[in-house]
């Protein structure tokens, strides 16, 4: 999909902003610990990346439809209870991820349901449901969980091709899937469409309500997916597992530099964003420092890699609007409603 290039050279300025930032705690890390810059703790990083990563593409696919979801760190506990239920209720491992996926894809599609044919705000549905999941999750694990799983369910977390863990192959397959769909399908350019004006885009033809219902149901599967990803590589499931998960989900979006009014999507940047937040724990506990200034650091990182973004973008879309080499003054009034990267 063709962007202007004032829009190429500012999102190659928030790509820039964020590669700066993770070189910055990568040098800083390494000097707090010598441990810290190995194949296999940066293979250990990236593995326990991936549940966020997942969810925060599907959050970035909510975020972009004018949207948000906060349910999705109780979706994902409620669909690891039920596979848990499953496996100790005799069921077999495959069945059991069965049920996994399709009770994230439940959840999200009654977030759907919720949102568009109540028509009710999608921060006070996914914040009722929030409470709701966490609650069935809790209830239906007696609010202890399962254990003691067969060693074939370590096959969805803990498996290796070659030095790589397979869950993070997995995350990434899903996100060029996810940059195919919104880069090169109708279905990328209405979920955009809608983000961007809903009211133009029902006037347009689009499907206003079939496109909300579609994006949380995707969410709602991702969260699925990175559930039963999760569960395979604690080998444990619980009710009260993924606290807080939703509000780093929603850092990676925005840290990405993705537009919290919906209209703009970047599978690269939000990924690269949870590599950048999800570096900071693991620098934390290798230096030796109290986890307890986790959340403060990540909050740090977000105020950063926010305030990067404005200025490196800004900067390099005045910068370009000035070049004089620059061919129309109307390249640059044409404006793609993509927004992607």
């Amino acid at each position: 999909m063709r962007l202007v290039p004032a829009v190429r050279a500012e999102t190659a300025a928030k790509v820039g902003g964020l590669v700066l930032l993770l070189v910055v705690e990568l040098a800083v890390f390494t000097v707090l610990s010598p441990d810290f810059l190995t194949s296999s703790n940066l293979f250990n990083v990236m593995a326990l990346d991936t549940e966020n990563g997942i969810i925060a593409l599907g959050m970035a696919i909510v975020i972009a439809s004018g949207g948000i979801d906060l349910s999705v760190g109780s979706i994902l506990a409620l669909s690891s209870v039920t596979m848990g239920y499953a496996v100790q209720h005799g069921q077999p491992v495959a069945v059991a991820a069965v049920v996994c996926l399709l009770t994230g894809l439940v959840c999200g599609l009654v977030n759907g349901v919720l949102v568009v044919v109540l028509r009710l705000h999608p921060l006070l549905v996914t914040l009722g449901t929030l409470a709701l999941y966490r609650g069935l999750a809790l209830g239906i694990s007696n609010g202890n969980g399962f254990s003691g799983f067969p060693v074939s369910f370590q096959y969805f977390g803990q498996t290796y091709i070659g030095p790589v863990p397979a869950q993070v192959i997995v995350w990434l397959l899903i996100a060029l899937a996810v940059y195919g769909v919104v880069n090169a399908t109708p279905a990328g350019r209405r979920l955009l469409a809608v983000g961007i004006n809903e009211l133009a885009a029902s006037f347009a033809g689009i499907r206003v309500g079939a496109v909300r219902l579609a994006v949380y149901g995707t969410s709602g599967l991702l969260t699925g997916v990175a559930s039963l990803i999760y569960a395979s590589r604690v080998f444990s499931d619980r009710g009260d597992t993924g606290t807080g998960l939703e509000l780093l989900a929603i850092a990676a979006v925005v840290v990405g530099g993705a537009s919290i009014r919906g209209g703009e999507i970047s599978v690269a940047r939000t990924t690269l964003a949870v590599i950048v937040i999800g570096v900071i724990p693991d620098g934390l506990q290798l230096a030796g420092i109290d986890t307890s200034w986790q959340y403060v650091t990540i909050g740090v990182v977000m105020v950063a890699a926010i305030v990067i973004n404005e200025l490196f973008a800004g900067r390099a879309s005045a910068l370009w609007r000035r070049a004089p080499w620059r061919r129309t003054e109307m390249e640059d009034a044409w404006t793609d409603p993509a927004g992607v990267a």
